[in-house]
């Protein structure tokens, strides 16, 4: 099957999902803790609401090379000693659309306190080039077809439903992903919590949970 019709599907994939699927899925979740959140009601911390896109999420910030923007090869590692938020993306994808103000907020108000925004863009170079243009997106963006849906299994993500992110701490450990549409309330609970962890306030475990409880008071 060749990057196109890849493409195709993972589309299909998306919409199946639907717009709003949302989840908070635990790297280090027992075996029979993640089923169990799988199973959970629609919109709960760890529900997919309508699949199951992460199979088992990898510890830490895995290895991959995309082309940047200007076509220079990047990984993730080129952003040492930062809390990485790892955004997946597509140009067709209405959420995603979305969901980027918010992104460019975050990176400005944030980029300081040493969190950084990275685009992942599992389209077409030339569609995502534009889009970038037109946004006037500022911070970096990867961009790949079949080697972004590859870039998105190497995080343990197996059925592609756009957008979602990755949240990792200074030291490349993934501390949760967000699964649908990302809101300014629910990016301030997930970046406050890892804020706790980079300054040795908080353990991991002590992060995620304050996640979840946090996301579930909202």
């Amino acid at each position: 099957m060749n990057s196109r019709a890849k493409l195709a599907l993972a589309l299909g994939a998306s919409l199946l999902a639907g717009a709003a699927t949302y989840a908070i899925v635990r790297s280090s979740a027992p075996a029979d803790r993640a089923a169990s959140a799988m199973q959970a009601e629609p919109g709960s911390v760890g529900s997919p609401s309508g699949g199951a896109p992460v199979a088992r999420l990898a510890d830490k910030l895995p290895v991959f090379t995309l082309a940047d923007a200007q076509n220079r090869p990047r990984t993730l590692q080129d952003w040492p000693d930062k809390a990485l938020i790892v955004n997946f993306w597509a140009t067709w994808c209405a959420p995603c659309r979305r969901e980027i103000p918010l992104l460019k907020r975050l990176q400005s108000e944030h980029g300081a306190e040493g969190f950084q925004v990275i685009g992942i863009a599992v389209d077409f170079r030339d569609q995502v080039l534009a889009y970038v243009k037109e946004m006037q997106i500022d911070y970096p963006i990867l961009i790949g077809e079949q080697d972004g849906l590859d870039a998105a299994a190497a995080f343990g993500v197996d059925a592609i439903g756009f957008p979602f992110t990755i949240f990792a701490d200074r030291q490349g450990r993934i501390v949760v992903a967000h699964l649908g549409e990302l809101t300014a309330a629910q990016a301030d609970v997930i970046l406050g919590a890892i804020q706790r962890l980079d300054t040795g306030a908080d353990t991991l475990e002590q992060a995620r949970t304050a996640i979840e409880t946090g996301l579930a008071a909202l």
